[in-house]
């Protein structure tokens, strides 16, 4: 009886309210699903937000937060989501959650079209797929207790626990790292790392498949960021979890993450396993994000680290750069990059590059060599190692490496000026004519050859 019962409490989460046959209902059980199945599937995935302004409120632009976006995760797998603030990060977790309605694109759960579906159609949906937000401070409501925040979602879809909704919370508190006598009191009586702990066990109440984690732990103290991570770990391997990580620290992203997309300006740049991202990263932009991660480790403080440092500023969303999006701030970047859209490709196995002159690979376009205008200022930024492979192949009229020559040829014209003089005195006794100021009787070209090498021998002594 008691078996029963157990298997009643796994499967209960899965029911539906009726709409749809219990079978197909406890199929959809987290522990159920294969993994590696694909869970979830983005084809095209766009979201503009219109501006309007003026009498009528006429749409005058469009912020493209995500414009165009393609990529699957597996039953069981941990993708992690990465870039810089503004790139659509949030975004695109609020749309595979169903959160935001999309533009344009498809999204599929489990071979299910979700993208356009109502409330009612995501009603139980929602009981697979579920969002741990990043503000723990602002995603709880203040005036409940923490009992009725938790026990929320069994209320909302219907669904009573075995032993009772309040023995369910209780559990639940108990399986994040909190007491199970908290059940009463309010979000305020909590600590930030506490309040996500409650964020996740309200996500984690109806048993979902997959969970989006929006910066699960960017607003946690880094004793508190490791609780939390290892948390979420336990979780998945006890419970069977999916999850989709965006977060900003790359550190935290390569401990959790088993595949990691690096997000620019509403597009994917790079998607790849683990390692391979880590050790050989491919796009340039990836390459000058993994050169920012500082080294933790004492013993390797004093070895020398290239960091690179893009030049100038995230272009605005509204109108991005024709062409591929990066070639503004690339030291990469030639006249194809700025006319034609890179695609995402597969270059490696299981690492997939949008990038016409990827690191460390043979060039998609190697008919173009010549840098832009732009990209030669980046250059000056860029560690000279790191253009050696890209200098190679460009042009000498490029100038990609026109920097170190500048350096090399500093000294030997100043060893010139001093050892012909001559050459500078026959023009010397012209700038004090030029200037109005008379010359001395009896100056001629000797003494301002004697005078010159006395100069330039003070500015060796200096």
């Amino acid at each position: 009886m008691s078996e029963n019962a157990e298997d009643k409490a796994v499967k209960i989460p899965a029911q539906s309210d009726g709409t749809e046959p219990a079978p197909s209902g406890t199929a959809t059980v987290a522990g159920d699903a294969a993994p590696g199945e694909i869970l979830l599937k983005v084809t095209g995935l766009q979201k503009h937000f219109p501006i309007r302004g003026g009498l009528f409120q006429r749409q005058s632009g469009a912020v493209r937060a995500v414009d165009g976006i393609d990529f699957e995760v597996r039953a069981g797998e941990t993708l992690g989501v990465v870039g810089e603030s503004g790139c659509g990060k949030s975004t695109m977790g609020r749309l595979i959650t169903r959160l935001l309605e999309p533009t344009a694109g498809r999204i599929e759960f489990e071979g299910k079209d979700i993208t356009h579906l109502g409330v009612g159609g995501m009603r139980p949906l929602r009981r697979d797929v579920q969002m741990i937000f990043q503000d723990p401070y602002s995603s709880l409501n203040p005036r409940h207790t923490i009992g009725t925040i938790v026990g929320a979602p069994f209320r909302l879809q219907g669904v009573t626990p075995e032993g009772g909704i309040k023995k369910e919370v209780q559990r639940l508190l108990s399986v994040v790292g909190l007491n199970p006598e908290h059940y009463n009191r309010y979000p305020h009586e909590f600590s930030g790392g506490q309040r996500q702990r409650i964020g996740i066990a309200r996500a984690l109440a109806l048993k979902p498949k997959l969970v989006v984690a929006d910066e699960p732990v960017s607003a946690l103290d880094v004793s508190i960021q490791a609780q939390v991570v290892n948390l979420m770990d336990d979780l998945q391997e006890e419970l069977g979890l999916t999850y989709v990580i965006i977060a900003h620290d790359l550190s935290v992203v390569r401990h959790v993450s088993d595949r990691i997309a690096v997000m620019y300006l509403g597009k994917i740049v790079e998607l790849a396993d683990r390692v391979s991202l880590y050790e050989s990263p491919m796009h340039p932009y990836t390459k000058a994000l993994m050169s920012a991660v500082p080294i933790p480790d004492p013993k390797r403080r004093g070895a020398k680290s290239e960091r690179i440092l893009l030049r100038g500023d995230v272009p605005s969303p509204i109108s991005p750069p024709s062409g591929c999006r990066f070639h503004t701030r690339c030291w990469k970047a030639t006249q194809i990059c700025k006319t034609t859209e890179p695609q995402l490709l597969e270059l490696r196995p299981g690492q997939r590059v949008a990038c016409h002159h990827p690191e460390d690979f043979a060039d998609q376009a190697p008919q173009d060599t010549v840098l832009l205008t732009a990209a030669k200022e980046a250059s000056e930024l860029v560690p000279d190692a790191i253009l050696e492979e890209s200098a190679q192949a460009a042009e000498p009229e490029s100038g990609a490496v026109a920097k170190v020559p500048a350096q090399k040829t500093a000294e030997p014209e100043a060893e010139a000026t001093a050892a012909e003089p001559a050459a500078e005195a026959a023009a010397e006794p012209e700038q004090p004519a030029e200037s109005g100021e008379p010359a001395a009787p009896g100056e001629s070209g000797e003494p301002a050859a004697s005078q010159e090498p006395t100069a330039s021998q003070e500015s060796t002594d200096k």
